[in-house]
C-alpha cells in the first residue's frame, strides 16, 4: 500500500538514487582527487556494504512512501560484481516504474550491456567531461581513453538503454572549451547531452563561484553555433532545463544547481552504499538504516522512521548558497561516497 508522504516545503518523495560503492577506476580532480583518493586511501569493507537484498528491502519501504525511480551510482556502480541480481530484485517491487544507472561506461563492454537490459534495467546515464582524447584523459586522471567509453555508450545503445544522457560537469579553463565539440559529437544522434555547473559537492575539489561557466552562457554558445529553443519539463522535478535544435537535430539539457537552484522542487533521497539516507546532495550527516536492518526492524518500523525523517525534511542547500555565493560552512558528504 501507497502512502504518500512530503517534507516541510510539500515536496513529495518520488527519486531515490542509490550508490552501490564509494570505489571508483577514475580519479577525477572534483570529485576524487588523487591527493586525497590515492593507494593507500581506505575504502569501506565489504561487510559494511549493504547487500543486494538489503538495498531491495529498502526500496521496497521507500516505494511504499511514494519513490517511483530508481537510479543506481556511485562511486562506479560497474565495479559491484553481480549487479544484474540486484536490479532483477528492483524490478520486482510495486511501484517502481523506472530503474536507471549513472556510469562513466569504461566497464561498459557489449554483454554487460546486454545483461543489464535483460535482468530490467530502464536507462542509462555516462559521466563524461570531454570529447577531446587529451582533455577527457586529463579530467579523469587516470590515462582512460575517450574511444573507450564512446564504444561503451554505442553498446548501451544496441542493448536497448537508451535514449542516453551524457553528463559533463563544466569547469572553467578546464573543460570548457569542449562545450561545442559535446555538443557537436552527439547531435543527430537520440543521446541527450547535459551541461553540468561544477558544483561544491563535498570538502576535497576546491571549489570557488569563479570556476563555473553558468548555464546561460552554455546556452549561448551553443546558440550561437546551432540555434535551439527551450522545450518544457518532462515531470515535475525534472533537474534539467531542456533545449532542442531548431533543425531537429535532438536536444541538450542545462543543470544549473549553483545559479538556478531547484531546491523548490527536488524530490530526491540518496541512499549510501552502507545505508546512510541523505535528504540532500550537500548534506553533512544521513540516517542510519542499516543499523535499523541488522536489528531486526519490521518494515513497519521502517516505515515509520522514513516517514519521520522525510516530513522533517527542510533541505535547500543550493538556494542559500546562491544567495551569499560561496559555499555554506558545512562538513558536506563528498560525491563518491553518495553519488551524483
Amino acid at each position: 500500500m501507497t502512502q504518500d508522504v512530503t517534507d516541510r516545503r510539500d515536496r513529495p518523495l518520488r527519486d531515490l538514487r542509490i550508490s552501490l560503492t564509494d570505489r571508483c577506476n577514475f580519479r577525477c580532480s572534483y570529485c576524487m582527487p588523487k591527493a586525497l583518493f590515492g593507494a593507500d586511501h581506505a575504502f569501506l569493507p565489504r561487510h559494511q556494504l549493504l547487500s543486494f537484498e538489503e538495498i531491495a528491502r529498502l526500496a521496497g519501504v521507500l516505494a511504499s512512501l511514494g519513490v517511483r525511480k530508481l537510479r543506481l551510482t556511485g562511486g562506479e556502480p560497474l565495479l559491484r560484481r553481480d549487479l544484474e541480481t540486484l536490479i532483477g530484485l528492483l524490478r520486482d517491487i510495486d511501484g517502481i516504474e523506472d530503474i536507471s544507472l549513472t556510469t562513466n561506461a569504461s566497464l561498459l563492454t557489449r554483454d554487460k550491456a546486454r545483461a543489464l537490459r535483460a535482468a530490467g534495467l530502464d536507462r542509462l546515464t555516462v559521466s563524461l567531461d570531454g570529447i577531446d582524447d587529451a582533455t577527457f584523459r586529463a579530467m579523469n586522471d587516470v590515462g582512460f581513453p575517450v574511444a573507450k567509453v564512446l564504444a561503451g555508450i554505442d553498446h548501451a545503445e544496441a542493448a536497448g538503454l537508451g535514449p542516453i544522457k551524457i553528463n559533463m560537469v563544466v569547469q572553467k579553463g578546464v573543460n570548457d572549451g569542449d562545450i561545442l565539440p559535446m555538443a557537436g559529437h552527439f547531435r543527430g544522434t537520440a543521446h541527450i547531452v547535459r551541461f553540468i555547473e561544477y558544483m561544491d559537492v563535498g570538502n576535497s575539489n576546491g571549489w570557488r563561484l569563479d570556476q563555473v561557466i553558468p548555464s546561460r552562457d552554455v546556452v549561448d554558445r551553443i546558440n550561437a553555433r546551432w540555434p535551439i529553443e527551450p522545450l518544457a519539463p518532462n515531470y515535475r522535478g525534472e533537474v534539467a532545463e531542456r533545449y532542442r535544435y531548431r533543425d531537429g537535430a535532438g536536444e541538450v539539457g542545462l543543470i544549473s544547481s549553483v545559479t538556478q537552484p531547484f531546491c523548490g522542487t527536488c524530490q530526491r533521497a540518496r541512499l549510501s552504499a552502507e545505508g546512510q539516507l541523505f535528504t540532500c546532495l550537500f548534506a553533512s550527516h544521513g540516517h542510519d538504516l542499516r543499523e535499523r536492518l541488522r536489528r531486526g526492524d519490521s518494515d513497519a518500523a521502517l516505515h515509520e522512521a522514513l516517514t519521520t525523517v522525510w516530513s522533517q525534511r527542510d533541505d535547500r542547500y543550493s538556494e542559500l548558497r546562491t544567495a551569499v555565493e560561496q559555499p555554506i560552512d558545512s562538513r558536506r558528504i563528498e560525491m563518491s561516497y553518495i553519488g551524483g
